[in-house]
């Protein structure tokens, strides 16, 4: 009770509301992607219980947030797994009718979780660093943050109804961010080291250039058109295997 009453825990609770409205752009565009294809109700579920669970995953990895990211391997493969849901995302979900809705919901809790987890890898450092060993500070200022993050989803959920190029803009975000963690994990830096790569507080860099723009770009374009491909190879088999419907659709 005496730290909420001193001057430096409400400091360090604006600092970490701030980090975490500068940080969560990323998050928001994840939840949103995920709950897009979901009924009005259930969009609404999944932002909630996605954002609320992913904050609780955040505080458990922020305690642990300087050890993990020296962990060799774990960048690489949290970039792997946002490749693949960055990808995912891209491609339609089908409409089967075996599939329960209650189904769909958890699948896309499922992928918010896993993905707001990877993406926070980088992010919690500075939430811990605003936290200053403070444990109240951080579940507090974490559980400020829910209201932010739920409601940039759901405005960009809104949003992708009416311009679905923001779908494929979010996407290619995924994988920017993937390129990015990909190219900085402790693993690589040996290889990369003796390519010629510099490392300047830890970036890498060549000559003038950061590594992980490069990097970043590659990996959006990698989404961007892997997905839309297989979004297209899946939207031209489901027209072969059913043209009658199409047909009929047509002479109505």
């Amino acid at each position: 009770m005496e730290e909420i009453l001193t001057q430096a825990f409400w400091i360090g609770l604006a600092k970490i509301i701030g980090v975490n409205v500068v940080l969560s752009g990323d998050n928001a565009v994840v939840i949103a992607l995920a709950a897009r294809s979901l009924p009005r109700r259930q969009q609404k579920q999944a932002i909630l219980w996605g954002a609320g669970a992913a904050v609780v995953l955040r505080i458990i990895l922020t305690v642990f947030a300087v050890a993990l990211l020296t962990l060799p391997w774990l960048k690489i493969v949290g970039s792997l797994l946002l490749f693949w849901i960055g990808i995912k995302l891209l491609v339609p979900e089908e409409d089967e009718a075996n599939i329960d809705a209650s189904d769909n919901l958890m699948v896309a809790i499922r992928t918010i979780l896993i993905a707001d987890l990877v993406m926070s890898l980088d992010n919690v450092i500075a939430v811990a660093a605003a936290a200053s060993g403070s444990l109240t500070l951080l579940i507090l200022g974490l559980a400020i943050s829910i209201p932010l993050v739920v409601f940039g989803a759901t405005l960009l959920v809104a949003l992708m109804e009416r311009y679905p190029v923001i779908i494929t803009i979010g996407a290619a975000l995924i994988g920017m961010v993937a390129g990015e963690m990909l190219v900085t994990d402790p693993a690589l830096a040996g290889q990369l080291a003796g390519m010629g790569v510099q490392f300047n507080d830890g970036k890498p860099t060549i000559g003038e250039v950061k590594l992980e723009l490069v990097a970043g770009a590659i990996g959006a374009v990698i989404v961007v058109v892997w997905g839309l491909w297989l979004a297209k190879r899946q939207e031209a088999t489901a027209n072969a295997e059913d043209p009658g419907e199409k047909t009929e659709t047509g002479n109505s």
